[in-house]
């Protein structure tokens, strides 16, 4: 293996600092935008409602035959 000079080395590491930089960023925003709930709501909006409807109508049809029997 090839001796490197020391400004190749330091070269190296900077680049590498720059990278880990990148990724670090990268990182964060998806994090940003996973963790984001009120994004997830509004972009599932119609499936919530109809979950939410199926959810009311079960829970209220066990109350009614609850009351009847």
């Amino acid at each position: 293996m090839a001796q490197r000079s020391p400004a190749e080395i330091r070269s190296s590491i900077q680049s590498n600092r720059m990278e880990l930089a990148l990724s670090v960023d990268r990182l964060r925003g998806e994090v940003s935008r996973m963790t984001d709930w009120r994004g997830h709501v509004q972009r599932h909006r119609p499936e919530l409602m109809v979950g939410t409807a199926l959810v009311s109508l079960l829970i209220g049809g066990r109350l009614l035959r609850r009351r009847r029997g």
